[in-house]
Formats: structure tokens, sequence, C-alpha cells
């Protein structure tokens, strides 16, 4: 009886996970789960998170329901030990202790990918987890609030400045809805803010989108333009104080909130391990994602440097439908080397992108085919909605996009539940 150690419970780490329990046998393996978080977050819904179209519980997908035969350990893997076959594991409560294992998949996915610019830590806040998305959609509202409350011009417009640094897919859809969800909010404001209000998103390269065709990629432009987003091109973040982001062009833009899409960066855990890596800190695999020099040990996604004989870079591009092909391939790989069979190596053509611009619009390029407008938001919705894991998840996001049709956003501003000890501390004060 092998035991099977999975890291991460993200793509990687459900997929893999409900494939080995599929494909082996009840009772002859063990199945051991380690994950920060006790639920998988689908991140292409995020950005609809953040606008409030869709409830926060519904793109969460809870481990030990759909799990049933894995054993799941809130905590995060610091180190694994190839030779020894042990894991370090920190537990949620700080305490750890050494995993045992025959055989390791590891999926720790991603970080966000910052860099050494002054200000950025303590002024900025990303956008890959569900509470960076709750926080952004507080934050919105909160600075809508003061800036109806304020008492000079300088104030207002800071309060009303949001600026977004990355335009790859994240960036694109996070400002896309976000703005149209404070459009939406200012119809209950004092008349003249809109003008005031002042979105800027911020790229290094010379176009936005540089995954998708240019066409498309300037369609999808135009289209934020038209809605008075400002998009700065060949152009770096260079310092944010507070209430000032100075950008490489030499301007300076009034604004309290900064968020940071620009890129991912691998989890460390394979550098700490010892594991070969790349580059770019990923853990290497041959085709079939065994990991190199590493008998037993199975990586994917995000931490991996996964050979892609159809990507022009000569590696798998780190992408949902990527991540749940190689998903799929390892428990199969890995149940066939249980089992006594050759793995198969790893292959799969990339099937288009999809990204969505918020106020119903869209760009797409399906199998090749460029859409835009309104079909490829709806494409683009359908898409996810297909792939978000279980059913009762996609039902809840479906009626969450109906009565958004038919009543107007909720606009409660919930950012007290970010301190929830606070009331109560000034109760026992007083």
């Amino acid at each position: 009886m092998a035991r099977i150690l999975i890291v991460g419970g993200g793509y990687i780490g459900l997929y893999a996970a409900r494939h080995l329990e599929r494909r082996l046998p009840a009772g002859t393996h063990e199945l051991v789960m380690v994950s920060p978080e006790n639920h998988m977050t689908y991140q292409p819904f995020l950005p609809e998170v953040a606008s409030g179209l869709i409830d926060p519980r519904a793109v969460v997908v809870p481990l030990r329901s759909v799990l049933r035969r894995t054993e799941l350990v809130v905590g995060e893997v610091e180190r694994i030990d190839a030779e020894g076959r042990t894991a370090r594991i920190r537990l949620s409560d700080g305490r750890r202790r050494e995993e045992p294992f025959d055989v390791a998949v590891i999926g720790a996915g991603s970080w966000s990918r910052t860099l050494p610019i002054p200000g950025l830590a303590e002024h900025a806040v990303g956008f890959k987890t569900l509470p960076e998305a709750i926080w952004l959609r507080n934050r919105v509202l909160a600075q809508l609030d003061t800036a109806s409350e304020a008492g000079d011009a300088e104030e207002r417009r800071t309060a009303l400045g949001f600026v977004f640094v990355g335009a790859g897919f994240a960036g694109i859809e996070a400002i896309g809805e976000l703005e149209d969800f404070a459009r939406a909010a200012l119809a209950t404001y004092p008349p003249g803010m809109a003008s005031e209000m002042r979105w800027v998103m911020v790229e290094a390269t010379d176009r936005i989108l540089p995954e998708l065709d240019p066409a498309l990629a300037t369609y999808a432009a135009d289209r934020l333009r038209e809605r008075g987003i400002q998009i700065r091109t060949d152009t770096r973040l260079i310092s944010i104080e507070d209430g000032t982001v100075h950008l490489s062009d030499g301007s300076s833009i009034a604004a309290a909130t900064v968020v940071w899409t620009a890129g991912v960066r691998p989890s460390p855990l394979a550098s700490a391990s010892g594991l070969p890596v790349d580059d770019h800190g990923r853990v290497r695999v041959d085709r079939t994602l065994r990991v190199e020099g590493a008998d037993g040990l199975w990586a994917a996604g995000d931490v991996a440097a996964v050979p892609d004989v159809h990507s022009a870079s000569g590696y798998s591009p780190p992408t949902a439908q990527h991540a749940l092909r190689q998903a799929k391939l390892l428990a199969e790989n890995v149940v066939a080397v249980l089992e006594g069979r050759p793995p198969r190596p790893f292959t799969y053509r990339n099937k288009g992108m999809l990204c969505s611009l918020g106020h119903y619009r869209g760009v797409a390029d399906p199998l090749g085919v460029r859409i835009r407008g309104f079909p490829a938001w709806f494409l683009h919705r359908t898409y996810h909605l297909f792939y978000m894991p279980t059913l009762g998840r996609k039902v809840r996001i479906a009626l969450d996009w109906t009565v958004a049709l038919l009543f107007p956003r909720d606009l409660a501003q919930l950012g007290s539940l970010e301190h929830p000890r606070d009331a109560f501390r000034r109760s026992a004060g007083s």
C-alpha cells in the first residue's frame, strides 16, 4: 500500500486527488492532501466576486466535501525530503510535524511576483486570493464614501484614484469589473463624483493582453478607453508614496488604491527542498510530469516547468486549462507506475484564451477564431461555469447572475469584517 502525499489544494491538488480517488480501488492506497486552506478557490471568478456579481462562497470548493477518500491536513509544506520520503509541515496552529510518503504530488502553485519598488509592499494589494478580492470590493465602496465626505478637492481626487499595474488577463478583468461596479455604485452618491473618478492601467510592455491576438488586444484597449479607463503602456511603476503613484514617464497620479497584477512566481517549495529548478524557480519535470532525478516525485501547474511542444517557449503556460489537463494526466501516470505500466507524456494544444472586460464585453480566440463584444463575454462566463467544480457551485453562480440581471447590485460595505474584534474591544474598554 502506497501513501500518496498531495501538496496544495488548488487546481493540481484537487483535480489530481479526484482522479486518483476514481482510479485507485478503495483501501489499496492512502491519499493525504496538505493545503493552507480547507477549500479550493476558482480564481477566474475572482473579478466577479470583487464586483459583487457572485457570492464569495460560490467560488470556493470545500475540499473535504469533494474528496471523500483523501485525508486533509490544513497546513503548509515547508520542505520535502526526497531521499528520506518525508515532508515537513507547518500546521495551522504553528506546530510542525513530519509527514511520511511513498509518492508525492507537488501542486503548490504560485505567489504574486513582486519587485523591489519603494512603497509597493506597504501600499499595494494583490489580486490572486479570495480575501484580496473581497477587500478590493470593500475598498472601492469605502473610497467612494471617503470622497463623498472629503473636505477638499485633493483629498477627493486621491480617494477616487485607482491604479492597476500589469495588463495581463488578471489585471484587465479586475479593472474592467471593478470600474463597472464603481460606476453602478455612484448612482447612490452625490452627483459629480463620476467625472472625478480615475482608473489607470499601467503596463511595462507595448500593449495590453500580450497573450492575445493584437487585433483583439486593441479592441479590448479601445473598449476600456471608451469607459474612461486610462491605459499607460511602455510605463513602469517607480514608487508609491502615501496617496501618490510615481511612474517611469515622469507623471504622478493621486491614488489611494494600487492593485498589483504584474504576474506570478512559483512557490519556493521546490528550491527550499533542493529539487532541480529552472531560472524561474520552477521544479524541472520530464514530459510525463515526473521530477527530474527524484523517483516518486511528480509536479505540475505553476510550480513546475512542464515541457510543451506546442508552446513557443517550450513550456506550458500557467493557465487553468493546462493545469486541469496536467492534473488528470499526472494522476493517471501515478496509477500507471504503481501498477507497473509506463507513464504517458503530456501533450496539449491550447484551445484559445478568453477575457472578460466587464460591461457585457469581452475578447476570445477559441480554436483560433477571433470573437469580441457580447459573444466573447458570454463565452467566457459559459466556459468557466462549465469547469467550476461541483453542480451545487454551478447552480449558485448561475442564480447569482440571474439575480444581478433582475435587481440592483448589493452596495453594502462590509469592511468591518476585516477587524471583527474592534467593536468588542471598544465595549470592553468603555
